[in-house]
């Protein structure tokens, strides 16, 4: 199983002050006999339900030497295990979580915009110092 991500208990009491109750800290996504975890390279998944919807959340810190390079691997994984969750029917909305730091300075940019729309990827944008979610973006809550 994948380590943990740096920022992992930072998003999990984020989730815990804005009303998530957690339900699994190593949610394991199975499909056909493979079995995906939906923060790989070191990095592990948090599910938490609150009221009736559900989320899976991976967590990713963006510290490599490249954000492009960081950015291709975080949605493949999260484009991966969108379409599994989809395929099995599973009631859970994915979401990428980034610090507030990554988001102001490298998710604005052109590039970044473009791959996160196209993708639809949602994001869980969450404050490093105060362990609290700032924002919440669901693209296709925007669409519909």
């Amino acid at each position: 199983m994948p380590a943990p991500d740096i920022y992992h208990e930072t998003v999990k009491q984020a989730l815990v002050q804005d009303g998530w109750i957690i339900l699994k800290e190593h949610y394991e996504l199975k499909y056909k006999g493979d079995r995906l975890y939906p923060d790989i390279a070191a990095e592990k998944s948090i599910v938490a339900e609150r009221g009736t919807q559900k989320i899976l959340v991976e967590i990713k810190s963006f510290l490599g030497r490249s954000f492009i390079a960081d950015l291709q691997g975080a949605i493949g994984q999260y484009v991966m295990y969108r379409n599994v969750i989809q395929a099995q029917g599973l009631e859970f909305e994915l979401y990428l979580a980034i610090s507030e730091k990554v988001y102001e300075e490298k998710f604005q940019s052109p590039l970044a915009q473009l791959i996160i729309e196209e993708n639809q990827v949602n994001l869980l944008v969450f404050s490093v110092d105060q362990e609290v979610v700032s924002i919440w973006i669901n693209l296709r809550a925007i669409e519909n």
